[in-house]
């Protein structure tokens, strides 16, 4: 592909708008960034706050820990950490940095301030709206639709800042950072010209100087987070489990050190990820597994930099036609694409990459979100083991083809129909999901 190609400007594009730092579970982080901006536009600390949010919203931060906290749940904890210790300006890193002292604010707060929420649907299955009251006066933030993409700011009920979300238009950009990491307002690069020939294309094409300074910060990023979350103890420590039963193959490391990265992130460990498709488990699953395999067969840094490309790339195609959040797990995209890279490294051609991407969604599509919590770390063990086994399927002469439950004719066609199935055919599932965890 050349660099003249719009193609090539918009590859590069997404990775730097997808491929950011975040430093815990991006749905709490997203709500204390909400609660640290309403604080600032406040200029005081609130004495009552009330929290709206989407069921999706509250599927995903009901039971996982936000880090900074004393190893806090739920969306309280979230609200109160943004407000006591966020800094808006770090955005998805909002609570990096909390001190001892700011976590007994945090508790002394939470005991003395009332914190309601309330469970809303307002069209967006990603929505936060943040109210905070100081006597007579007041501040709303609105987060719509990705996790930085400040919608609506609001002082006293003037309105400060207002974006049309259907058009994505906003009155006064200038009021507002919001989105610089592709997540929000300032994503411009257009995924639709995403293809898995293109992306196959691009990585084995492109100037690397173009891409692999953020290729490199996913790597230590998210090696430091893998190998402290098999140091540590967190959660159910699926990484561990995996090593202790499994023994120390390339194989059950690379599914290992993905879980373990997710053991640690979703049980308070306050290092940072890279994060793709707003995810920082999907950006652990498809950059871990490769990391581990590249040095297994002492893979060139050039080599594992391409490799890399099409596993992100592929998770962050699979994942556009889904959307943001979804009853579909986002793992499986993540796996599929780690397969996807894994295959490259192994030697294989576009035809082994787009059978392994295939195979690999054809045998986990029905791995349901029912929250961010302990148990994604199993998850993304099963969804990197499903890109291997799927590439060793196609190795073998194995496939799965067309007319094969939801595998259809083609690669792009393949991925439209899971698309489909995350974002339309699951959103019942979604609903009941969620109607269980809260009890309605």
């Amino acid at each position: 592909m050349e660099r003249n190609n719009i193609r090539y400007a918009c590859y590069v594009q997404i990775l730097e708008e997808e491929l950011v730092p975040a430093m815990g579970c991006t749905e709490p982080i997203a709500l204390a960034y909400a609660a640290a901006k309403a604080r600032e536009l406040l200029g005081e600390l609130p004495d009552k706050v009330v929290l709206q949010v989407s069921g999706s919203i509250i599927k995903n931060v009901k039971s996982v820990i936000v880090p900074g906290t004393n190893h806090w749940k739920g969306l309280e904890a979230a609200a109160a950490a943004g407000i006591i210790a966020g800094h808006a300006e770090r955005e998805l890193e909002v609570l990096s940095g909390v001190d001892d002292e700011e976590r007994n604010a945090m508790s002394r707060y939470l005991d003395r301030v009332n914190i309601t929420v309330e469970h809303i649907e307002e069209g967006h299955i990603f929505d936060i709206i943040v109210t905070e009251y100081a006597g007579e006066h007041s501040a709303k933030v609105r987060i719509a639709d990705h996790h930085t993409e400040i919608v609506l700011m609001e002082k006293d009920g003037e309105i400060l800042y207002q974006k049309n979300t259907a058009s994505g238009s906003g009155t006064d950009g200038s009021l507002a950072k919001t989105g610089s990491n592709g997540n929000g307002a300032d994503q411009i690069a257009d995924r639709g010209l995403l293809t898995v020939e293109g992306i196959w294309d691009f990585a084995n094409t492109c100037d690397l100087k173009d891409v692999e300074e953020v290729l490199d910060r996913q790597i230590r990023y998210n090696t430091a987070i893998a190998e402290e979350g098999l140091k540590g103890d967190y959660g159910a420590n699926i990484g561990k489990v995996l090593l202790q039963s499994n023994g120390s193959d390339v194989r059950t490391r690379a599914r290992a050190y993905a879980a373990a990265g997710s053991d640690a992130r979703m049980n308070g460990c306050e290092l940072p990820v890279i994060i793709n498709s707003g995810s920082g488990n999907q950006g652990m699953t498809c950059s871990l597994p490769l990391i581990v395999y590249a040095e297994e067969l002492g893979a060139s840094h050039e080599k594992l930099l391409r490799a890399l490309i099409i596993s992100n790339l592929i998770s962050i195609h699979e994942k556009t036609g889904i959307g943001t959040l979804s009853a579909y797990c986002g793992a499986v995209s993540a796996g599929a694409g780690a397969g996807a890279g894994i295959a490259y490294l192994k030697g294989g051609d576009y035809q082994t990459i787009i059978h392994t991407v295939v195979n690999a969604l054809a045998i986990v599509s029905g791995i349901i979100c029912d929250g961010a919590k302990a148990s994604c770390a199993a998850k993304i063990a099963s969804s990197v083991d499903a890109g291997i086994l799927g590439y060793e399927m196609y190795c073998c002469g194995q496939e799965f083809k067309a007319g094969d439950g939801i595998v259809m004719k083609g690669i792009e066609a393949t991925i439209d129909s899971i698309g489909r199935l995350g974002k339309d055919g699951m959103r019942a599932t979604n609903d009941e999901i969620i109607s269980l965890m809260i009890g309605e």
